[in-house]
């Protein structure tokens, strides 16, 4: 039989991305798959209904839920769309494995086998499979536009009859995936950018891109390329030595984010009442809670004339492209999972392994497990 995937409409509000775009779409059919599509679900990624030439579309997701082998999401799926799958299919997509949890109660009780596309693990082999870091560099290319918009200020140096226009001064906080493209993108519109990262080993990339690197002297390498918290002691050093180049930006860029826990608090208002006034700073962190201490999700706050923007679902904004890195990020993914037209989930294979929640009506992940089993009956997630 015909593996029938299907992509309902994202129903998160202001998301403009889809789980597969149209080339996706042609490529998985001369794979003889079946694409089934909920009507409009590309059209805020700019792709309408006729653009999927080889994907069947079909009026409600009910229709599609309820036969499909696959499901494919962008974000995580909403209970009733989770009643409406059918019984022992496969869903894939991000997943917030740190929160809901009841969700995944919910999915082992249908017999759903659920990959969170969050945690693909970070080894050479998953790149292409990283969605992550796809969206992540997204959203670190369009905070520095957000900034740039919110600035009254010109990035590069202009020379002009009226005289000479400095630079504006750029710091990212933060040198992940979603830093770096803040630095590249800074640095193509001409300001002066000083990044900082608590990790020393990215001192190189940072360099490379033609910023300076604020070291603090504190290593602070975590698991899976990412930080390790601070000890209160290294905070206090941190908070020091930053707030003198916080001080001296026109742009704060702040990215720094720990998967399942609170962003850390890197920005303090004393710090933000130290900069100029009209100075702006752009929270990527702002979901987790925020990497500035007066970021509110969602807003712009106006503190001591200073700009301080928490936007959320940032690669969304890039809607387009974030669907189509993405999609190509779920077709590599499909490729471990689908062999000569059948579905076989490899539990010796390390992605597959690592990013399954949910499967043969069990909570698979042990991550998760523990969390749900140490949860108090009737606490919210």
């Amino acid at each position: 039989m015909t593996i029938q995937i299907c992509v309902p409409k994202e129903l998160r509000k202001d998301e403009q991305r889809v789980a597969l775009v149209p080339d996706i779409v042609n490529r998985l059919a001369k794979q003889n798959l079946q694409i089934n599509l909920e009507s409009g679900a590309g059209e805020l990624a700019g792709y309408t209904d006729s653009d999927y030439e080889n994907a069947s579309i079909a009026p409600s997701a009910a229709e599609l839920l309820a036969k499909a082998d696959i499901c494919l999401t962008v974000n995580p799926a909403t209970n009733e769309q989770i009643d409406q799958l059918r019984d022992g299919s496969i869903l894939i997509g991000y997943l917030n494995p740190y929160s809901d949890l009841d969700r995944f109660q919910k999915l082992k009780q249908k017999n759903i086998s659920a990959f969170s596309m969050e945690l693909i693990p970070r080894i050479s082999r998953a790149q292409a499979m990283d969605a992550l870091s796809s969206q992540a560099s997204i959203a670190g290319y369009k905070a520095v536009l957000l900034a740039a918009n919110l600035l009254g200020k010109f990035f590069p140096m202009l020379t002009t009859a009226a005289g000479t226009i400095r630079p504006s001064k750029v710091l990212v906080i933060g040198a992940g995936v979603a830093g770096l493209q803040a630095i590249a993108t800074a640095r193509r519109l001409g300001a002066i950018v000083e990044a900082y990262d608590v990790r020393a080993a990215v001192k190189e990339q940072v360099e490379s891109l033609g910023a300076k690197f604020v070291d603090i002297e504190i290593k602070a390498e975590g698991s899976g390329g990412y930080a390790r918290e601070l000890t209160e002691e290294e905070r206090q050093q941190q908070q020091a030595i930053l707030a003198k180049h916080v001080a001296a930006a026109d742009v704060v860029v702040s990215t720094a984010a720990i998967p399942g826990r609170p962003s850390p608090r890197i920005i303090s208002a004393a710090m933000v009442e130290g900069m100029r006034g009209g100075s702006v700073i752009v929270d990527l962190a702002a979901e987790g809670g925020g990497n500035c201490e007066l970021t509110k999700i969602d807003e712009t706050v106006l503190h001591h004339g200073v700009k301080i923007v928490g936007p959320v679902n940032v690669p969304s904004m890039v809607g387009n492209h974030a669907s189509e890195l993405y999609a190509k990020n779920l077709l590599n993914f499909l490729e471990l999972l689908i062999s000569e037209g059948a579905i076989h989930i490899d539990l010796e294979d390390e992605i597959l392994r690592d990013s399954l929640i949910t499967h043969g009506g069990e909570i698979h992940h042990a991550g998760i497990k523990q969390q749900l089993e140490g949860k108090p009956a009737g606490a919210s997630s």
